[in-house]
């Protein structure tokens, strides 16, 4: 895959998940950044699976990090 330089949107939203290291896909601080996640994980840059967040829930919700 050819790498290519990342977008204004696209290098906040790196630089937020890597600070914040691991967050809810639906907590984070701009809708667009949700929006950026996709073409982020194609890129091979960040990961995002499922965890449970409660013990008492059985639904698991979405969370993005940066691979390392």
């Amino acid at each position: 895959m050819i790498m290519r330089e990342l977008t204004k949107i696209e290098q906040e939203t790196y630089n937020f998940i890597k600070s914040v290291g691991e967050i809810q896909t639906s907590n984070l601080p701009n809708r667009r950044m949700s929006g950026v996640i996709s073409n982020l994980k194609n890129m091979g840059l960040v990961e995002v699976f499922r965890k449970y967040t409660s013990f008492f829930k059985n639904k698991k919700k979405k969370f993005v990090r940066v691979k390392k």
